[in-house]
């Protein structure tokens, strides 16, 4: 039998507000576990919660951002639960009147087409505190920290067919969030995590099948493999007569499965109501239209322009743009060297190369764009060959120096007086007397090694477009 993947993610994004959502608790992270939680994180007897108009302000922007419905009046309801990291036994969210409606973000595939998915609603809520399993010799500590830093919780409609497509929508609601400048995206530190529903149906039935939840999972590489686990499993147990239960589910990243954490709740069993403490959020038409005046340029705007105004290929816009940092990085260089192609080979070459290869984000590259842009600028003028300019990066990305100290201490200046490149070619000329007549002969090809015998001479330090002219007037002579 054929099959049919439906997907639907629902994607946590941690609002960067200085305080939380409901108290004025601190929430930057990394502080010794329940030093930022207060007597209203804590749900002490007494405490009423505050709301922070922040977290309203950064949520309404990102519904702006993908074309959503702003609702003027959102409530907040209790959702009822008992688990250790939320000490009301309760969590502060929306279910009935969220403060984002319907929007939708268009994705890019890996065949060059795109594909719209539908955004069903954004609703604003607090975030747990974190169950602590290491070092307590079998018991679990618990860090309120966390508790009630806002959260954005952004729900899908079940439009995507592959986890290809999942990693797609997630990277460019990542991509979002990041240009908003609502989220610092950080997953590593939690700051934007996923659960993924996911089904199977026979291709071409209607109706849905029984979903599955993956819960927390926090990076894409993760998101890719654990639903791709997820549909070879629940494929066997269907194919082989079976029928999928409806449950919560973890993915072990070090086995590669998902394995059975407790049955999918439902909204009716958190026994949802509005909360008594907290008035209904109005936010009037005039205030949503001075948020939306505040809308910065997204990246699908961006990639346009870097098309149309810079000439770049669709592919390289695209690649440039996804990542915030990345864009402003590349715009500071294209703007000093005014050569926007040679900035984007080098960002998504040379820079690219080395930030994977030492598994760093964009943000935390050790060569600067004012220091990438001397280096270019050194290649245009002609100070140094391309060749040479990627030893020079080299030495920037250990040591972080400036291009022009680098090329002074060792000597790398290219050799452009037309008549010492003649005397090396004259050498290498009369050092190769049958490799000279070959190529009269009609050997082409030999250019190849004439040029690379002068460079070689030079120590790459011979401009190449002359070396390569000058050769071809004395080979042909």
């Amino acid at each position: 039998m054929q099959w049919e993947v439906v997907i639907g993610l629902e994607i946590h994004v941690q609002l960067a507000t200085k305080s939380k959502i409901f108290s004025g608790a601190s929430t930057a992270y990394g502080a010794e576990p329940n030093t930022q939680a207060c007597a209203v994180d804590m749900g002490l007897p007494g405490v009423l919660p505050v709301f922070n108009g922040e977290a309203l302000r950064k949520s309404v922007l990102f519904g702006l951002a993908i074309d959503a419905q702003i609702n003027e009046r959102s409530v907040f309801d209790r959702k009822n639960y008992f688990y250790p990291d939320s000490p009301k036994a309760y969590q502060i969210s929306q279910l009935y009147y969220p403060v984002v409606g319907e929007g939708f973000i268009d994705i890019d595939l890996e065949d060059g087409s795109s594909k719209r998915v539908g955004v069903t609603r954004a609703h604003m809520e607090e975030d747990a505190g974190k169950s602590l399993h290491e070092d307590f010799h079998g018991q679990t500590g618990i860090d309120l920290n966390r508790a009630g830093t806002p959260l954005l919780e952004i729900v899908s409609e079940p439009d995507m067919r592959s986890a290809k497509e999942a990693v797609a929508y997630m990277r460019k609601i990542h991509s979002i969030v990041r240009y908003l400048d609502v989220s610092d995206g950080n997953m590593q530190e939690g700051s934007f995590r996923c659960d993924a529903n996911v089904s199977l149906r026979p291709k071409g039935q209607e109706e849905f099948g029984t979903r599955t939840e993956l819960k927390n999972i926090n990076s894409f590489r993760f998101v890719e493999k654990a639903i791709n686990v997820e549909i070879e499993r629940q494929m066997d147990i269907l194919e082989s007569g079976g029928r999928i239960i409806q449950e919560t589910r973890l993915y072990d990243a070090d086995k590669n499965e998902t394995r059975t954490m407790r049955s999918k709740e439902e909204a009716n069993d958190y026994r949802y109501f509005p909360d008594p403490d907290l008035l209904p959020i109005v936010i009037s038409a005039e205030e949503i239209e001075a948020i939306r005046a505040t809308l910065p340029e997204l990246p699908d705007e961006k990639c346009k322009r870097f098309i149309s105004e810079l000439e770049l290929s669709e592919k390289d816009a695209r690649a440039l743009t996804a990542d915030r940092d990345m864009a402003n990085y590349f715009e500071q260089v294209q703007q000093t060297v005014e050569d926007a192609k040679m900035a984007a080979n080098w960002l998504l070459g040379e820079v690219s190369a080395r930030l994977n290869k030492n598994a760093l984000e964009f943000k935390d590259c050790p060569v600067n764009a004012q220091q990438l842009s001397g280096l270019l600028t050194r290649i245009k003028d002609n100070t140094i060959s391309g060749k040479i300019a990627k030893d020079v990066f080299e030495v920037m990305w250990e040591e972080g120096e400036d291009a022009d100290a680098i090329i002074d201490k060792k000597g790398l200046k290219q050799i452009t007086d037309s008549r010492a490149i003649e005397a090396i070619i004259d050498a290498v000329i009369a050092s190769n007397p049958s490799q000279v007549e070959e190529f009269k002969s009609g050997k082409d090809k030999l250019i190849g090694f004439f040029v690379g015998q002068v460079m070689k001479a030079s120590k790459g330090k011979a401009n190449p477009g002359q070396v390569n002219q000058l050769l071809q007037q004395k080979l042909k002579s």
